[in-house]
């Protein structure tokens, strides 16, 4: 049987696998909105004693072809008017809110958003804006969102 110089060395040395990129995000959203949660899941981790953000964590969620470092900001209220601090390097944000919350605490994700579209450090990067608890009977559709 006679290889090809090409297929012994694709088959003998393979070398490590090249380095998944990895790529920055910032996770934003009220307290409650599920924030922790969702990259615990994305993480595989057990939901089992999962708290609420009091400050800001990072995790790294792996996928096959990339790795995001997810910076997760606390929403409670005295918190969200630091989260401006922690959007520097970011290239993408999650925002996640509570689709089942009161009006008020709707419009106060509303405006926090509104904030964050417009803020010079996240306005050109991409969003992913998630209405989070739709299994809740109160939450609305995302039309009504």
């Amino acid at each position: 049987v006679f290889l090809s110089w090409q297929c012994f060395r694709a088959l003998c040395c393979k070398g490590p696998p090249p380095p998944r990129p990895e790529y920055d995000l910032v996770c934003i959203g009220l307290t409650g909105s599920g924030k922790t949660s969702l990259l615990s899941q994305l993480c595989s981790e057990s939901p089992e004693n999962i708290v609420s953000t009091t400050g800001f964590s990072i995790k790294a969620v792996p996928f096959q072809n990339a790795i995001l470092n997810v910076k997760e900001l606390g929403g409670a209220d005295n918190i969200r008017k630091y989260w401006s601090r922690y959007y520097q390097g970011s290239q993408g944000v999650i925002f996640v809110l509570d689709s089942a919350s009161s009006e008020d605490d709707l419009e106060t994700a509303r405006n926090e958003l509104h904030s964050a579209l417009q803020h010079p450090q996240l306005c050109t990067l991409p969003f992913l804006i998630l209405a989070n608890h739709q299994d809740k009977p109160a939450a609305r559709s995302v039309q009504e969102v």
